[in-house]
């Protein structure tokens, strides 16, 4: 058993950790389409979307002259980029506005707001996210979610799992590395936070990609906490 006596807060993936991008999205994109009497794909624009999400931030990666891009800025790039691949026509300049902040508009998991509400109790809580400063706060303003602050990538201009972004984080917090817990959905968000010194926590969510789904349905390594849901998390917690 991992000692956690002295972690101090936890900081969390939101994409699929927190929240439930796909089922949002589409659900969003389908009903906006049927008031504006636009016919597609949602469901392949959505997960076609996601398809591109880590290749466009290795992009940024690679050419760090070009400097740092926001996700909401790299979101409608890509955007723009499916509605001709799906033939999907007529959208106007306001309409890729609505479907990029869609990302804003994500609904959590049913267990996301309780068991945070509980771990607030106790511990330091807030995300540590690829998504930008403006996504992440009107996203825990449409969603309810309770965070003490908002950590993004933005603030120290790298993606996850880019050590900065993770020491960065505990740094804001002035905290070692070993007093924050890293908690994801995600294997390899944990396997980089792991190697940094952070404490890690897996909460499977094996729907995030629907049927689309191949991996993270269980974790594959030794995290100091495998729980079912935030609500078994933060019992295990002490909270």
């Amino acid at each position: 058993m991992s000692d956690l006596s002295q972690v101090k807060a936890l900081v969390f993936d939101v994409f699929g950790t927190v929240v439930d991008w796909r089922t949002s999205l589409i659900n969003d994109f389908t009903a906006w389409g049927q008031k504006r009497g636009i016919k597609a794909d949602w469901t392949a624009l959505v997960d076609g979307w996601r398809g591109v999400y880590v290749a466009s931030m290795e992009e940024v990666r690679k050419h760090p002259e070009r400097g740092y891009v926001i996700l909401d800025v790299l979101h409608r790039r890509s955007l723009e980029i499916l509605v001709g691949q799906l033939s999907i026509s007529g959208l106007t300049d306001d309409d890729l506005h609505y479907l990029t902040m869609g990302w804003h508009r994500l609904y959590p998991w049913a267990d996301s707001v309780g068991g945070l509400t509980r771990l607030k109790t106790k511990y330091i809580i807030s995300p540590l996210s690829n998504g930008n400063v403006a996504l992440l706060t009107e996203m825990a303003k449409f969603a309810g979610l309770p965070w003490d602050l908002v950590m993004s990538a933005e603030l120290f201009e790298h993606y996850k799992p880019d050590p900065e972004t993770y020491l960065g984080a505990a740094r804001l917090l002035c905290l070692p590395p070993g007093h924050v817990m890293m908690v994801a959905a995600h294997n390899h968000d944990l396997a980089a936070a792991r190697k940094l010194g952070l404490k890690t926590a897996f909460v499977a969510r094996p729907t995030e990609y629907g049927p689309l789904q191949k991996h993270d349905f269980e974790a594959n390594g030794d995290w100091d906490i495998v729980a079912r849901d935030f609500g078994e998390l933060a019992a295990r917690m002490g909270c």
